[in-house]
């Protein structure tokens, strides 16, 4: 098995696709808009996938957050709320805003393991500043690091009991950044203090089963390297004093924060310290490259995405995540908004 999670070019595997990622093996996918049509398709593509590498339990992850940020779109599927919905009935009701985050999380793990998709990129727990970039904004739970942790919490338990993978992100912090890591390399300059409520979330969360880094540099600890290629980010913050032994990927690898090849920054990653690299866009010259520079992925590595994906329990492979329909959650979910 190779070390990367890698993107498909369309709703369907092209021959080429199937060909190589059988030989490849790669930890798992991620799925996009351009793959996603309707339940049938979707339903269809992601069964075409385990079948390739007759494992069940396979990590096909989305970025399916809700708000600006949700590649199943309506009207074929429910629409979601911005994480910062939840920050803002948090002001008058905690216990409402933690209950009303579980409820949207087991919605959203509801329509995610129908299609047979087994791990999303959700909770953020970054916590939002005052005049940051706005690529975080209403996508975060707060500003402030508990109530962040503890509605983040709600969203991995909620994803969860319906047999999905949570991952915590942006690893260790991307609430801070002036620009958009999809456009350019964010510096934070912060002191230790500073970063000491960034990492709070994450410490509390250190349990969580799959984290992914952060393409921002964090002068204080690496004035050279982004979190997601410094082996000293991820080492000594997110190993060390974060505490978190679960999964940790990056982000895409094609976002223009980071410079030089795909294949070399997945290799790059990897021997960082990073389980597995996050490649997005399905460009198969890429994608053969990186196969031919990723050295096979290690014990470790392969025993904490195990172990991640036991969280799941074939649920999304089989399509039947047991509990309350989803409409019902739904309206739980907007009763108690509606306190807001």
């Amino acid at each position: 098995m190779k070390p990367v999670i890698f993107g498909l070019s369309g709703e369907t595997l092209t021959a080429d696709e199937r060909a190589f990622f059988a030989e490849a093996d790669p930890a798992g996918y991620i799925l996009f808009k351009r793959n996603i049509a309707d339940r049938a398709q979707l339903r269809g593509l992601t069964d075409d996938l385990r079948a390739l590498h007759g494992r069940d339990d396979l990590l096909i992850m989305i970025d399916q957050e809700g708000g600006r940020v949700a590649r199943m779109q309506a009207p074929v599927w429910p629409s979601f709320p911005p994480g910062a919905v939840f920050d803002r009935l948090y002001d008058l009701a905690p216990s409402s805003a933690i209950a009303a985050a579980r409820a949207n999380a087991r919605a959203i793990a509801t329509t995610l393991s129908e299609v047979g998709i087994t791990v999303d990129a959700l909770p953020l727990l970054d916590v939002r500043q005052e005049g940051a970039s706005n690529i975080m904004g209403d996508r975060t739970l707060g500003g402030e690091p508990m109530r962040v942790a503890a509605l983040g919490r709600a969203v991995i338990e909620g994803l969860a009991q319906g047999g999905v993978v949570g991952i915590v992100k942006h690893m260790p912090g991307h609430g801070r950044a002036m620009v958009d890591s999809h456009h350019e390399l964010p510096i934070v300059t912060a002191d230790e203090d500073a970063l000491a409520v960034d990492l709070a979330p994450f410490q509390a969360l250190k349990d969580a089963p799959m984290g992914m880094t952060a393409h921002v540099v964090y002068t204080h600890w690496d004035s050279d390297l982004p979190a997601s290629l410094s082996p000293s980010v991820i080492e000594t913050i997110i190993r060390g004093r974060i505490g978190f032994d679960g999964l940790l990927m990056s982000d895409d690898l094609d976002m223009k924060a980071l410079n030089g090849s795909i294949p070399a920054l997945a290799a790059a990653t990897v021997a960082a310290g990073c389980d597995l690299a996050l490649n997005c866009w399905g460009r198969m010259d890429d994608m053969v490259g990186i196969a031919d520079r990723l050295p096979e992925i290690t014990v470790t590595a392969r025993a904490r995405l195990d172990r991640a994906m036991a969280v799941a329990g074939g649920a999304s492979a089989r399509g039947d995540a047991a509990g309350p329909p989803l409409e019902e959650l739904l309206a739980t979910r907007d009763a108690l908004l509606a306190l807001a």
